[in-house]
This record gives structure tokens, sequence and C-alpha cells, in this order.
């Protein structure tokens, strides 16, 4: 029953998320313009890291609200792989990683029914770039960095949690930035097959190496390095 309620929550919050990504960029667009700035300026960049600092912020609550909620399995895997999230197993992820699947796509075709006309352009979600393999090794280097500065940051990182998930969306922003011309990119499965699925390309050879198998090589790179870098205190032993 914990699996399950656990799934729940996760597709519940994915779901949001995959709805929500894309008004980050509408909304640095509406106030770019209202600015008079162009939305790709520097200015522009640091409007969308302030809105995403705020969405995630938000996020991170409601997932403490959810019972420790995810939307998206590369993290997930990452810090169970880093030895980070005793709760997790094998089985709970695969179960929870196909209803955050399943969530990516509600939360998908939700953004689309409400989106204005004007905006529809930006939801375009992920798309393949470059040769297939480019592709692969793209998506996984990028999700192994973003999973490296989440353990860094979280475990490592200042105790305040809003300068923490500054750091982390000017991280994520910065390889969005980096990756746009490759993989979109996604580093989230989830969120990846959502946009694959109103796509009509969900069940593609494509998808499944890209977005699925690269990010899961690149969370568990991240994990390994990790545990090499910072490996936990060892115990010490009581004297008798």
């Amino acid at each position: 029953m914990g699996v399950i309620k656990a799934a729940a929550g996760d597709a519940i919050l994915t779901s949001m998320w995959v709805f929500s990504a894309p008004s980050m960029g509408v909304f640095t667009s509406i106030i770019a313009s209202f600015l008079g700035i162009q939305a790709r300026s520097l200015v522009g960049l640091f409007i969308t890291t302030i809105i995403s600092t705020l969405v995630v912020l938000i996020f991170s609550l409601i997932g403490k609200l959810l019972g420790g909620a995810s939307f998206n399995p590369s993290t997930t895997a990452s810090f169970y792989a880093a030895g980070l999230n005793p709760g997790t197993s094998l089985l709970s992820m695969a179960v929870r990683f196909p209803a955050q699947a399943a969530g990516g796509v509600g939360g998908a075709k939700a953004i689309l029914q409400v989106m204005p006309k004007k905006y529809k352009h930006m939801l375009k979600g992920p798309s393949l770039k470059v040769d297939l393999y480019t592709g692969v090794l793209a998506e996984g280097v990028m999700t192994c960095v973003l999973c490296f500065a989440l353990l860094v940051i979280i475990m490592r990182g200042p105790r305040n949690p809003i300068v923490n998930i500054w750091m982390l969306s000017v991280t994520t922003l910065g390889l969005v930035v980096a990756g746009n011309g490759y993989t979109g990119p996604s580093m989230n499965p989830a969120n990846a097959f959502g946009w694959a699925y109103v796509n009509n390309w969900h069940n593609s050879w494509e998808l499944f190496l890209v977005y699925w198998i690269g990010p899961f090589v690149g969370a568990t790179v991240a994990a390994s390095a990790f545990r090499v870098l910072f490996p936990p205190p060892v115990p010490k032993e009581k004297k008798a």
C-alpha cells in the first residue's frame, strides 16, 4: 500500500510539474516584453532563474506534503544509487517510474488545452536534434551533471533551502541553454515521455535510448562519483 501511495503522489506531482514547466518560459517572455528586453538576454535568463527558483520551491513543499513525492525518475535513481534514500527499492521504482510517466502525459495534455494560442508554439517538449548516439551521450552527460550538482547541493551545500534551490535553478538553466541544440534537453524521462506521447513518438527507440537509458546511466555515474568524492564518515569504534 505504501508503494501505491508513493506512486500516486509521484503521478500527481509529475503531472503538475510537466504542466507548470513550460509556463516558466511563457512568464519570462511576458515579463521581458513588459520591460522591453529580449527574453533570451542575460536579464531574461536572470528572470527565468527567479521564476524557476520560486516554482521549484513550491514543488518542494508540495512534494513533502505528498509524502516525499518526486517528479524526476533520474534524480530518484541517483539518490538510490548514492545510498541516500533508504526508503526506495528497485521494486518501488518499478512501480513509481511508470506512474511518473503517466503523470507526464497528463501534464502535457493539460497544458496544451489551457495555454493561450499565441504561446502554444513554445510547447514543443524535448526533441533530438543530433544523431542518436550523440543524443544519448549528450542527455546522459547533462543528466549526470544535474544529478551530481543536486547531490552536492542537497548533501554538502548551504543549509538555507532557498539558496540551495537557487543554485540548482542556475545549474539547470545553464544545462538547458547548453543542451538546447542537442536534445532539448529534458534530463527527466517522465517529462520526455509526456511530450513524446502527445507528439506520437513515445514508442520509438529514440525516446527509450536518448531520454531513458541516457539519463539513468548519467544519474548512476553521478551517484558513483559522489560516493567516491564524498564518502560517508566511518563510524568510530567504541573502546571497551
